[in-house]
């Protein structure tokens, strides 16, 4: 072989791994596949927190009463698990029965408040005061008081026209009475107790103009055997006919056993005496409550009062019994379907106390402020109110 050829075929081996290394180093600098990308996005996705889930709002009851009584504290607790289905895990509810008016109640409050829960409602009169005692240290925290009058920037009121199922009553008591006696066990002698009595009397005139009502009063909200003893006295007075405004079936239950009638009160009791029932003037609960979960839920809730009666459906007349009139009955959806359109009124003049004395003039209407301190007995209830004097 020639120099000549040597040196050709060395040239071109040099050629072909110059070549070589080129294409090499080519691939060493490509960038990475661009089908890899998605699957780094993927990973990256996966691995991702998932959005912390709303802790529920935190909800306290406080129940003067246990929530077996069948009447009060049995209706607002039938109103707390309507709402617990309503809301579902937007919220979270506990309760604290048989909880004392008074130095128990800011106790029980307080340790709520301490729990965690942003959202109470005291469900009797006499927790007004403790309630804004509470509520004056614990801005943050939302506050409901049933029955008080009372308000602060965290805590309003709310109320439901129990008079207005006290009236009912009365037209059906007047229509079944035979004595023309009736009896009312009172509870505590505020002005809501006492307009319920009287309502109750103004209901039974409409039926016989002619009707008395005796009181007897027990101090408490929940005292089934002062309940009963008061019951008992009534119907040896001479009343065939009885009325509540105290939390228990005590009442139903001893006109059952002496062979009398009588009405269940805050929730439908006709189990409990259902020879003496006549009928059951409710409070339904669940449609405030529901406004004001609602209202806490979605930042629109604020302080102020509530009255809601048969027009807003938290007061009614149930299970009426199989023997009253047909004219009753009659009279009986004339007074609810004028009270549900705002048209009936009960108290309108002229009325008169058991005195003589006019309190409302003809024609005139009474107004809420008007109700909110009723402390006489209407012309046909016998007595007169506990301490009206001093006030």
């Amino acid at each position: 072989m020639t120099d000549q050829r040597k040196r050709s075929l060395l040239q071109l081996a040099a050629l072909a791994a110059a070549a070589s290394a080129l294409v090499a180093c080519g691939k060493k600098d490509e960038p990475a596949p661009t089908a890899a990308a998605p699957a780094a996005s993927a990973a990256t996705e996966a691995s991702a927190p998932a959005p912390a889930k709303a802790e529920p709002l935190k909800i306290g009851f406080v129940y003067v009463g246990p929530v077996g009584d069948g009447g009060w504290s049995f209706a607002h607790d039938n109103a707390r698990k309507a709402i617990e289905k309503e809301f579902g895990d937007k919220i979270s509810t506990t309760f604290v029965e048989n909880v004392p008016e008074g130095a128990d109640t800011e106790r029980v409050v307080r340790d709520l408040v301490g729990q965690g829960y942003k959202m109470v409602f005291g469900t009797s009169f006499g927790f007004m005061e403790p309630m804004l005692k509470v509520a004056a240290d614990n801005p943050d925290v939302k506050f409901e008081h049933a029955t008080g009058f009372k308000t602060a920037d965290n805590l309003r009121t709310y109320d439901s026209r129990t008079y207005e199922g006290a009236y009912m009553a009365g037209v059906i008591a007047g229509a079944m009475t035979k004595s023309g006696t009736l009896g009312v066990v009172g509870s505590v002698p505020i002005p809501e107790v006492v307009r319920n009595i009287d309502s109750f009397t103004l209901g039974a005139q409409l039926s016989n103009p002619k009707i008395k009502t005796r009181v007897v009063w027990v101090n408490d909200w929940h005292n089934p055997p002062k309940e009963t003893e008061a019951a008992t006295s009534l119907i040896n007075g001479g009343a065939d006919v009885l009325f509540q405004n105290t939390d228990s079936p005590a009442v139903l239950k001893t006109a059952e056993s002496m062979g009398k009638r009588a009405f269940g009160w805050d929730s439908d009791m006709t189990a409990y005496g259902p020879k003496a029932h006549l009928g059951s003037a409710i409070i339904n609960w669940t449609p405030y409550y529901t406004k004001a979960v609602g209202d806490a839920l979605d930042g629109k809730w604020a302080t102020g009062q509530s009255w809601w009666g048969v027009k807003e459906g938290a007061i009614d007349l149930v299970s009426l019994a199989a023997d009253v009139p047909e004219a009753a009955k009659a009279k009986l959806d004339e007074v609810r379907n004028g009270l549900k359109a705002g048209t009936y009124h009960i108290w309108k003049g002229p009325l008169f106390d058991n005195n003589g004395k006019e309190v409302l003039a003809a024609d005139q209407v009474a107004d809420d402020k008007f109700l909110s301190g009723v402390n006489f007995y209407v012309k046909g209830v016998e007595g007169k109110v506990p301490g009206a004097d001093k006030k």
